[in-house]
């Protein structure tokens, strides 16, 4: 029986895909084909219910839509077993680093529609980022489908692929950047007494909040400095010690050398 789709590695990203799928009612697991050369994992997606193929080439032939998860020193061989086996058919990439022109030329089949798109680590709690190739080839109902599955797990957005770089930088890069903000955070309430489990949830939960604050409220970032700067107050002296530490500019130089880079990997 053919897969509705079909999974090419089933690692951390791509079982949250799986996984978030099935939790959200988008697809039955026995919708789902996996493949993936771990043992481990594999096993791990046959015990959510998927059907699993031994090997790359087996899923390809028996799914409508194949989905890439792998890593990107094993993209070229992976995606020359498979291009055979995909004429007529949807490949959707999430190879890091890796451009449609090059996906096509390892698939050495001009009859593969390639979508590629970039997600991020927070999809695996249903609250990702989902950039996506504007540029592919694509059809128009092919890309609505793929984008109605995404938008279970996050936001997506269409973007042309010269600012995938982009994507990868910054929600890619994002998830690090906003745990280590979190993490010293936290360290300054243990300098002022918490013990360190309170100030990390603490942490956490202020940036969650300012978020969905920002997100559901239509709130810009520099409106919600303001409604919590008072005169002279507590806030503004640690957004003025922010500034004298450059704090703006290092985030800003931070997703500048990621994209930096991305753009040369």
């Amino acid at each position: 029986m053919a897969a509705k789709v079909g999974f090419i590695g089933a690692g951390n990203m791509g079982f949250a895909l799986i996984s978030g799928l099935i939790e959200k009612g988008v697809l039955d697991a026995a919708q789902i084909a996996v493949y993936d050369a771990g043992e481990t994992a594999l096993a791990r997606a046959a015990a959510a219910g998927c059907m699993t193929c031994g090997s790359a080439e087996e899923l390809a032939k028996n799914s409508e839509i194949v989905l890439a998860a792998i890593k990107p020193q094993v993209a070229p061989a992976v995606f020359k077993q498979v291009g055979p086996f995909l004429s007529g058919k949807l490949l959707v990439s999430i190879v890091a680093g890796t451009d449609t022109a090059s996906i096509k030329s390892y698939l050495g089949n001009d009859a593969v529609r390639v979508l590629r798109i970039m997600p991020n680590t927070p999809a695996m709690v249903g609250e990702g980022v989902f950039g996506m190739n504007a540029d592919s080839d694509a059809l128009p109902d092919e890309k609505q489908l793929v984008e109605s599955w995404l938008k279970n797990l996050g936001i997506t957005v269409w973007i042309g692929e010269n600012l995938f770089p982009v994507i990868t930088s910054l929600p890619g890069g994002g998830p690090a950047f906003v745990a280590m903000f979190v993490e010293a955070m936290a360290d300054g309430g243990v300098l002022g007494g918490l013990r360190r489990d309170d100030a990390i949830r603490i942490a956490a939960q202020t940036v969650l909040g300012s978020a969905k604050l920002m997100l559901e409220k239509g709130i810009h970032p520099a409106v919600l400095k303001d409604m919590v700067c008072s005169p002279a107050g507590t806030t503004i002296e640690g957004v003025a010690a922010l500034e004298e530490g450059a704090f703006r500019s290092t985030v800003m130089s931070a997703v500048e050398a990621a994209m930096i880079k991305a753009e040369n990997m």
